[in-house]
């Protein structure tokens, strides 16, 4: 089996417990009340693109979806805003996902930057044309905080399928 060159080593699989608690763990972070401040990065949009490019089959446009809409509900934003965001980043992600897959954490970083922007993009336009008021330059930031998150979010969230697994003298895997 040919391995891409961003992993150094084989990765256990992923536990759907751990996957599904890092994605509710990164909507209760966005819940966390911190202020309305445009540059602020959505955790919820970095862990739902990391699931999407690491497990395409587990989470996939339909959970990108509910959340979306459980962020508009939170939020008090026009119903439909962060869903169609959400779906958007997560078609897009799933999309590149095998691409991703073989560049090192530095270089993904560059694939999902245009990710992030598109998404910020899309919800910023639904929000103008529901008569909202622009909401400032320092929204171009969000997306470059949450690209530059990337690292953080892979280091942390491939933890788990980082352990070795058990020696085994017949195998040499």
């Amino acid at each position: 089996m040919i391995m891409p060159r961003g992993s150094d080593q084989l990765l256990l699989p992923v536990n759907p417990v751990f996957l599904w608690f890092s994605l509710l763990l990164a909507f209760g972070m966005n819940l966390v009340p911190m202020g309305r401040q445009p540059a602020m990065p959505d955790l919820m949009a970095l862990v739902l693109v990391f699931w999407n490019v690491h497990q395409p089959r587990r989470v996939g446009v339909g959970a990108a979806f509910v959340f979306g809409l459980l962020m508009d509900v939170h939020g008090g934003a026009l119903l439909g805003q962060h869903a169609l965001s959400y779906t958007l980043l997560s078609y897009l992600a799933i999309t590149i996902h095998r691409r991703v897959l073989w560049f090192g954490v530095v270089e993904q970083v560059l694939h999902v930057l245009p990710l992030f922007i598109a998404s910020h993009l899309v919800s910023l336009v639904v929000r103008l044309l529901a008569g909202d008021s622009f909401p400032g330059w320092s929204l171009v930031a969000a997306p470059l905080f949450e690209a530059l998150l990337w690292p953080v979010a892979t280091w942390l969230l491939l933890a788990p399928q980082r352990r070795p697994p058990d020696p085994d003298k017949n195998r040499p895997l």
